[in-house]
Parts: C-alpha cells; sequence; structure tokens
C-alpha cells in the first residue's frame, strides 16, 4: 500500500512521542517509523517500525536516515535531562546537547530533499517563567524571552535549514502532559499511579502531598497528537507556533478526592514531605518490588519507571510554583482561530492515562 507521509517521530518512548506513535500508528495513511533507543510501550495493537539510535552520534543518525524509506514529517520530542531535573535547565552544556541531538537527525533529514514538514515541541519555559516572572496568559506572539535555552537552539536551525530545503515546520508549547510513558523526564501521571500503588500495597494514606494553592493547566497526549496530525498537512499550521493545552485548568488539592474515590482509596492521614523522599524510603522500594512480581509489570524497579517525573511532579505541587501569586497559564486562542479547537476535560485525562499505564502493565491494577 502506498503511504501519502512517513513519520519519524524522533524520541519515541517518551510521554509526547509514545502517545505520538499510538496515535499515527492506528491511522491507514500513514508509515510510522519509531525513533528511540529503547523501543516504546505502547498498545499492542499499534503497528509501527521502530529504530535504536543515541541521537548524541552524528554519524549514526546519519546512517539511520539513510537506511529508511524516505521521510516526509519529523516530530521531535526527545529530550534529555539532568538527574533532579531543575537544574538542567540552567546547564548551559545540557543546553548545547540537546541543541545537537536535534541537529544530529533534522540536518541529514533535510538533506534528503523527501522532508515536508517538521512539528518540534517547547514548552511553557519558552516564556522564562522559571527566570522572573511573566504577563498572563503566555502568547506565542511575544518577542522571545532573552535567556539560555535549547529551545532557542533547535528554533533556530529549523528556521535555517526549512529556508534552504523548502520544508514547514510548526512550534507547540504544551503545558503539563499527561501520558503512559514510563521512565520519562515529566509524567505526573506515572508519579500519582505509582503512589497510588503504593499506599494501598502498604496500607498509607492517599494523602494529597502538595500545596493547595497549586493550579495546573494540562495536555493529554492524546489530543498533542490530534494536533500533531493537524500540523503536518495544515496550510495554517505552517511555520507558526501554538501554545496548546487541554482547554480547562485543574486544581490537583480538589481534584484529589475525586482521584481517591476512583481508585478506592482514603485521603485521610499524613502526607509525606514530597514524593521524591517517599520514592526514596526503602520500604517503598521493597514493596514495588513486590507488587511488580506479583502482577508481571513490564517495569521491575521505581527508578525505571519513574525517570525524573516525581522530582517534575514535587515541582508542579510545590511552594515554587503553586506559591505564585499568579499562576502561569497560556493563552491558546492562536490554535483555535487557526482552526484547531479539539479539548479534554483534564480529570477525565489523568483517570484515563492511569488507566493506560494499568493496561499496559505499567501500574498495577
Amino acid at each position: 500500500m502506498a503511504h501519502p507521509g512517513h513519520i519519524l517521530i524522533a524520541g519515541a518512548s517518551g510521554v509526547i512521542g509514545a502517545g505520538a506513535v499510538e496515535h499515527f500508528s492506528r491511522l491507514k495513511d500513514w508509515r510510522v517509523t519509531a525513533l528511540s533507543r529503547r523501543r516504546p510501550i505502547i498498545s499492542d495493537t499499534c503497528e509501527f517500525s521502530h529504530i535504536s539510535v543515541d541521537l548524541n552520534d552524528a554519524n549514526a543518525c546519519r546512517r539511520a536516515v539513510g537506511s529508511l524509506p524516505p521521510i516526509s514529517h519529523l516530530v521531535y520530542a526527545a529530550v534529555t535531562e539532568s538527574p533532579g531535573l531543575v537544574s538542567g535547565w540552567y546547564n548551559q552544556a545540557l543546553i548545547e546537547a540537546n541543541g545537537a541531538m536535534f541537529s544530529n537527525i533534522l540536518d541529514p533529514l533535510a538533506r534528503s530533499g523527501a522532508l515536508r514538514h517538521v512539528s518540534l515541541l517547547q514548552g511553557s519555559k519558552a516564556y522564562g517563567a522559571h527566570h522572573h516572572a511573566v504577563e498572563i496568559p503566555c502568547r506565542e506572539d511575544r518577542p522571545r524571552d532573552d535567556h539560555p535555552n535549547f529551545y532557542w537552539l533547535q528554533e533556530d536551525r529549523t528556521r535555517e535549514l526549512a529556508a534552504q530545503a523548502g520544508f514547514g515546520y510548526t512550534l507547540f508549547r504544551p503545558q503539563v502532559l499527561l501520558g503512559a510513558a514510563p521512565g520519562a523526564a515529566m509524567n505526573p501521571v506515572a508519579a500519582i499511579g505509582a503512589y497510588a500503588a503504593l499506599c494501598r500495597e502498604l496500607d498509607r494514606p492517599f494523602a494529597f502531598p502538595g500545596e493547595p494553592a497549586a493550579i495546573w493547566e494540562m495536555v493529554d497526549t492524546g489530543l498533542l497528537a490530534e494536533a500533531l496530525e493537524w500540523a503536518a498537512t495544515s496550510p495554517a499550521a505552517a511555520n507558526q507556533v501554538f501554545n496548546i493545552t487541554n482547554g480547562d485548568v485543574l486544581v490537583p488539592a480538589h481534584a484529589w478526592s475525586h482521584i481517591a474515590d476512583q481508585l478506592g482509596l482514603s485521603t485521610a492521614g499524613q502526607p509525606p514531605a514530597n514524593l521524591a523522599a517517599f520514592f526514596a524510603e526503602v520500604e517503598v522500594q521493597a514493596a514495588w518490588t513486590r507488587l511488580a512480581k506479583r502482577h508481571g509489570l513490564r517495569i521491575g524497579t521505581l527508578a525505571k519507571l519513574l525517570g525524573e517525573s516525581h522530582h517534575y511532579t514535587d515541582l508542579l505541587l510545590g511552594a515554587r510554583i503553586a506559591g505564585k501569586s499568579v499562576p502561569v497559564l497560556l493563552s491558546t486562542i492562536k490554535l483555535r482561530q487557526a482552526g484547531f479547537g479539539a479539548c479534554r476535560d483534564s480529570l477525565e485525562s489523568l483517570l484515563y492515562q492511569l488507566g493506560h499505564m494499568v493496561k499496559n502493565r505499567l501500574l498495577p491494577p
């Protein structure tokens, strides 16, 4: 069967990448190649090719591109982060490494002559909120915030090569992502799900481990994948930057009782100081080993399940963000006016992704 599009999804084992692989592999009109060091864990019914490549290796990337049928579309969702997460956002060496990883795969694709569109992921850090106060809501037409960020290295390289090779591009800036990928840098679903499972196993309260003032704007990776599909062929998305969210907001402290009800857990009791401290407990790690063995889970250790996601969730729930007088919220008017108006209920998204991780044998039932 002839395919009008062959999409390469780089960073395919991550939260965004796994969601994109699952979405595009269900579309009859697309040929899908997932690129990541480890094969993405998604639904068994999805059909795609996988190629294991280290994006830090420019020669390996060049050989990989040369070995594949012509690639018409690229979704770049790969990232390398530092242990503990936040410190890496200010690390110049890590910023440059992320810029180089992107160039290593984009450059040979641009030279191939077959590339028609690139979707590149940024995030709300583009507005500099991790450095200083910002005007809310954050809008895409604001001047670039002058701070060190690998987003700018990747964006500038995209614009440069697009002008030379004639492909289009779309930059997406999502908020807090909800997905089902294990070992990710930023997936609160994995952290919340593991916390719930371990509270049940240890007969501890599923008490809310954060600040009551925390407010989240979230994006289901299924919704983001729909936007990636739209951007791949829509003239309205060409060479544009779009914020994207589910379309609502969620106060975790308010939603917590609803999550607990769905999971059959009690919230009454003392929460841990934070999730990182909870998961570091020897008793907790031993309990996860028992759970993984009892239920035949695909991931046997907490570290491999969580990646850096527990640190990320602590950041989202902690005073550094929740204590701000004005929460960082994104305007999504531009995306809707361009023609993509899909939305999701964030609480339903969170519960769905928890269930999806159970279905994929990443969390116990």
